[in-house]
């Protein structure tokens, strides 16, 4: 209940311009937030009844209620408070209420102009205008207003006017089309380029000037259009070109600038009248004036010459008098005035008549260019990875114009700003040559242009890049070449390359290994032919392909190609390679499966398998291994045997998996990185699964370096990707991996799989009881303590309340960890449902994968299914032994084996069961709890959708109604196309919710709970 007592109102006003209202009650105490809003606002629409308002944690308790300035002249202004409760004003607020009073109605009548001195500061302010009647009352608030130590009322009223300007689509729009058309209203800098007559007004964006007093308020408010100005003209500027023939030169004495003085018609643009310099010096009037022009003519050329001379001072030949202009300018005063005074006199609000050509000039910037030689690329001169330095000549384009690099250094030596060159004016930037010759001489320290840059160079300078951002390249820190276009002018060796590169299509086909006991599908042959081709010219390959869609036998195909020494494949620098091992690294769970891949598509090569506790180590490793075409190992033995694996020049390293070194700072990532090999290749399905340095880690180990330090990596892509979706940044991303990664996917019609239909659907579930009692007292255990925390506990507290509501929604037992013999009949409306489907596709025949990410959730059902249906089921975790885990996915396949050791239900917890299993015999696959991020759940259901089924997959996604998973099961529904950009999704941008976000996703809705 709120009470009805009287109420002491009070407010302070905040730093940045809120108002914090407090209230206290009869008994001293301070009334809460909510009880402020009911009493205060239950009637301010403009508020929509304090709902737009809140507290901040910053206070004790959480008390009281902030508003904006413009909501707190709202409300003060008006009579919105409770009917039915006496509220007590502070002194104070008395005043305020006044203040507020003349101020709606100044805002309301319009009885304010833009202020002069607040934009000479470089703000936008608003001064008070009030007619005399309301004259005596404003002062009396002043009056009232010093006697209280109030000094905020004019920086109140400032507020709230910008507030309101901000406040809907509409007056924003407003606003800011005003700005546009009198750019002084905002500081905004203007530039000039050619146009109509070959001059032209237009915007841009640049560093604020600092202000400048030119001209007093009267002017100011003419210039921003407050005010009329009964000049029929005003004073525009002409600079015009010195007379230059010669083909290289800078003009002096033979060639100088000129100033000339016109009138512009303000209605018609196009009508001038030069002012000659002898009426300049005269001050006589020209004698075709027109006549209605005469009586403005003396003093207001007087005084606008003498203003341009203060904000043009080089142009001051004596004491800012009329005949006192410099009219002739050196070359270098040409630019100066060209580049920077033309701004000032603009934004002065003079008229300004540049050479057509400025504009684009001013923006031409010279570009490096280096031409390779013809010889780069060729078949005589193979390459050998990124590394590979390649030979060059030097260029410098300047707009069409190229320059060989004795011309440019001969350019660069006069130290001029501008230079007229072969029947054209172009500008030279000092500090941006600095740039060009500093690029010239780090690519020379490295005695020539590496295939990376130019590979790194052609993929972001594409023909369609902004200007500007063309060339940019990762140096070996990965830093970028800064804002410099370096342009790699390709041989047509080189050209056929990138081609290739960029297009798959282009590659050149190989024919299946003669020893290969299958038949590749087309796409498979492109992804084979793809990983030869790369090898050849020394990249890493990361193959992505969708899960199911034979990576394994991708690889094993190309080990054979290897092995059988086809001539795509097996020269280097002329001569044939050696027979070095290749090794691959794969998870324990799959380990098996690669064994029997082997044996089935590739009998003839020797596999050495180093796993197990009696494996080879130290000196005897090297033997162990002699004779073998492939070595196997696991993710774990790559870091706990480094010092064996490291010893060998492996011909190739295969991750499969890849994503199991997504994490670049582990051990066992930076182990497997070390490892040293002619090629590397990375098998995954899911190159991202969260963050865009799992990406970086991948390629790091493909083609170590490629896409620079994690560190400048992290700053340059990462941070902004992932913190602002920024789009350019990410296309970035794109263009570089694309060469080096090929994904295809199962329904691409290109693919011709001939797949069986997949179908997706939800189960909606409620809580029972039980579970909604434990629910709300986990949410509200959260609520009484998020408050209190912040950083590194706060996000702890966070995380941990997910797991407790997801495990609550699997099953009560769960959270309170119940031991010995658990009850599950009507605990959990999950498992009751579970059960009822599992029944009806039983009596089908069907077999099901269950996937959970809790093991303990795994056992109960394990127990639960071999209790009521009294037949045998399987759970996969990674505490299994290998050998077992071979012997359950092969009792689960096998559908020749005798009926009592068939199994049919098949549950594996999402890690150790949702990547590199074939477990084609399931039709039906249940997500009994979701992982929240879509790329793994697909991998998960991949295990049963992929080469080798035959009947159409249903998959079946748990989601109790009422709870974060119905909530966070919508965003992930309108979040789903950004895994399949290059970014993924976790549960980690929960911690960053606020405390209403949070109650709002976690709290239960009662009207979903179960009876």
């Amino acid at each position: 209940m709120i009470s009805l007592e009287i109420m002491t109102l009070s407010a302070v006003r905040q730093t940045n311009g809120d108002f914090h209202f407090t209230g206290i009650g009869k008994e001293k105490t301070l009334l809460s937030t909510n009880e402020l809003r009911i009493r205060l606002f239950a009637w301010h629409r403009h508020s929509f009844y304090g709902a737009t308002l809140g507290g901040k944690a910053a206070y004790e308790d959480n008390l009281g209620l902030y508003l904006s300035p413009y909501t707190a002249l709202h409300y003060l202004a008006s009579d919105s408070a409770s009917l039915h409760g006496e509220i007590k004003w502070e002194a104070t607020l008395l005043v305020l209420k006044k203040a507020a009073v003349i101020f709606m109605e100044a805002l309301s009548e319009g009885w304010f102009i833009p202020s002069f001195d607040d934009w000479k500061q470089g703000r936008t302010g608003w001064k008070l205008l009030l007619p005399k009647e309301k004259e005596p009352d404003y002062e009396q608030l002043l009056y009232d207003a010093e006697q209280l130590d109030i000094t905020y009322l004019r920086d109140w009223f400032q507020s709230a006017a910008n507030e309101l300007l901000q406040g809907t689509k509409n007056t924003k729009e407003a606003w800011e089309e005003l700005c546009t058309e009198k750019p002084m209203l905002d500081h905004s800098e203007l530039a000039v380029s050619g146009g109509q007559g070959g001059y032209v007004v237009s915007n841009i964006n640049q560093e604020e000037n600092k202000p400048f007093d030119l001209f007093d308020e009267e002017e100011w408010l003419v210039s921003i259009g407050w005010k009329q100005d009964d000049v029929p003209f005003k004073v525009c500027i002409q600079l015009v070109v010195p007379n230059v023939e010669l083909e290289w030169k800078s003009p002096k004495a033979d060639g100088e600038w000129h100033l000339n003085v016109l009138l512009q018609d303000k209605h018609d643009s196009n009508m001038l009248y030069e002012i000659q310099e002898t009426y300049l010096h005269n001050g006589s009037i020209p004698k075709d004036l027109p006549e209605h022009w005469r009586r403005f003519y003396e003093e207001r050329l007087t005084k606008d010459i003498g203003k341009l001379l203060r904000i043009v001072p080089m142009l001051n030949l004596c004491d800012s008098q009329l005949g006192s202009m410099a009219t002739t300018l050196t070359d270098d005063s040409a630019w100066m005035f060209m580049e920077e005074s033309s701004l000032l006199l603009l934004k002065a609000g003079y008229s300004l008549l540049l050479p057509s050509w400025w504009e684009e000039v001013r923006m031409l910037r010279p570009k490096l260019k280096a031409q390779l030689k013809s010889s780069v690329g060729s078949g005589r001169e193979s390459l050998v990875g990124l590394g590979q330095l390649m030979q060059f000549d030097w260029k410098i384009a300047i707009g069409g114009m190229e320059l060989s690099e004795d011309e440019f250094m001969k350019l660069a030596s006069e130290k001029k700003r501008m230079m007229f060159i072969r029947g054209r004016w172009i500008q030279l930037d000092p500090a941006f040559l600095e740039q060009i010759r500093q690029a010239m001489k780090k690519v020379d320290k490295k005695r020539g242009i590496s295939f990376r840059d130019v590979l790194q160079l052609q993929l972001l300078g594409g023909r369609d890049s902004e200007p500007g951002g063309s060339g940019e390249s990762l140096d070996a820190d990965g830093a970028l070449y800064g804002r410099l276009q370096i342009q790699i002018e390709l041989n047509k060796h080189m050209r056929k390359l990138m081609n290739q590169l960029q297009q798959t299509k282009q590659i050149p086909q190989v024919q299946p290994p003669a020893s290969l006991h299958a038949d590749l599908r087309s796409y498979q042959l492109d992804g084979l032919s793809w990983l030869l081709f790369l090898r050849k010219c020394g990249l890493g390959a990361c193959l992505a392909d969708d899960m199911g869609l034979g990576k394994t036998i991708q690889f094993i195909s190309y080990l054979l190609q290897i092995r059988e020494g086809s001539p795509s494949a097996s020269k280097k620098q002329g001569t044939v390679e050696l027979a070095l091992p290749a090794l691959l690294i794969c998870p324990t769970s799959v380990l098996g499966n690669w064994q029997k891949e082997l044996q089935r598509f590739a009998p003839t090569l020797q596999i050495h398998l180093h796993y197990g506790s009696q494996r080879a180590k130290g000196d005897a490793f090297m033997e162990s291994i002699r004779g073998a075409d492939l070595v196997m190992s696991t993710y774990s033995l790559a870091q706990m045997d480094e010092e064996e694996l490291s010893g060998v020049q492996w011909d190739c390293i295969c991750l499969d998996e890849a994503q199991n070194i997504k994490n670049a700072y582990t051990k066992q990532s930076a182990s497997i990185r070390r490892l040293k090999a002619n090629h590397r290749i990375a098998l995954t399905g899911t190159p991202i699964e969260n963050r865009l340095t799992e990406l970086w880690s991948i390629f790091d180990f493909i083609n170590p370096g490629y896409l620079g330090s994690l560190k400048s990596f992290t700053h340059t892509y990462v941070n902004p990707v992932e913190r602002d979706s920024d789009v350019q940044l990410t296309g970035q991303v794109q263009k570089l991996i694309r060469p080096l990664l090929l994904r295809r996917v199962k329904k691409d019609p290109a693919i011709q799989l001939d797949l069986p239909d997949k179908n997706e659907m939800k189960a909606y579930v409620s809580l029972t009881v039980e579970q909604g009692a434990l629910y709300e007292n986990v949410v509200q255990s959260l609520m009484d303590k998020i408050d209190t925390l912040t950083g590194i506990e706060k996000k702890g507290l966070i995380l941990a309340t997910l797991t407790k509501l997801k495990r609550v929604c699997d099953h009560p037992a769960l959270l309170l960890k119940e031991n010995g013999q658990v009850t599950w009949e009507d605990r959990s409306s999950k498992m009751m449902r579970l059960f009822e489907m599992i029944d009806e596709l039983r009596e089908e025949g069907d077999k099901c994968l269950i996937f959970t990410q809790y093991i303990e959730m795994g056992h109960m059902l394990q127990v639960a299914f071999e209790q009521v249906r009294g037949e045998p089921v399987q759970f996969l975790h990674g505490g299994v032994p290998k050998a077992k885990r071979d012997e359950m996915i092969e009792r689960f396949q096998n559908s020749t084996l005798p009926k009592e050791q068939q199994c049919s239900i098949f549950i594996l917890s999402l890690k150790a069961g949702g990547t590199g299993l074939n477990l084609t015999a399931a039709n039906h696959v249940f997500h009994f709890d979701r992982w929240w991020n879509p790329a793994v759940e697909n991998q998960a259901t991949d295990r049963a959708f992929r080469i080798g089924q035959t009947k159409d997959v249903q998959v079946h996604k748990f989601v109790t109604l009422g709870t974060l998973e119905e909530r966070i099961d919508e965003m992930i529904e309108r979040k789903q196309g950004l895994s399949q950009q290059i970014i993924g999704t976790g549960e980690n941008w929960v911690t960053e919710m606020s405390t209403d976000e949070l109650r709002e996703l976690f709290v239960l809705r009662q009207d979903t709970l179960g009876k």
